[in-house]
């Protein structure tokens, strides 16, 4: 299996060696965005099942076409709020890779 690179590194070094500072709060600002993206995406997705639920009692003649519609929509639903909690979780680990980089340190008392 190939190695699997992680994009939350102190430094990034491309082929020839030179190595680039990681801007942390730019990439934070990175995974907000695509978050709120995701909560849109969940959020549209959602009301779309909604829509074809209320069509497939509306419209008994097309029933059946509406109640897949519906399933996939929520299936999209339930995709998007995967990746909006997957982004959520990649910005809080790059705010806590910014902490360690700058010295911050985190102190659990119990």
């Amino acid at each position: 299996m190939a190695e699997e690179k992680h994009h939350h590194l102190f430094h990034h070094e491309d082929k020839s060696g030179y190595v680039e500072e990681v801007d942390y709060k730019k990439e934070e600002k990175h995974h907000k965005h695509l978050e709120h993206l995701g909560e849109l995406g969940t959020a549209a997705a959602g009301a779309y099942a909604l829509h074809e639920k209320h069509e497939s009692k509306k419209d008994p003649e097309h029933a059946h076409r509406h109640k897949i519609e519906e399933e996939i929509a929520a299936a999209a639903a339930v995709g998007s709020g995967g990746f909006t909690y997957h982004e959520h979780h990649e910005k809080k680990e790059t705010k806590k890779e910014d902490e360690e980089a700058h010295g911050k340190k985190h102190h659990h008392l119990f």
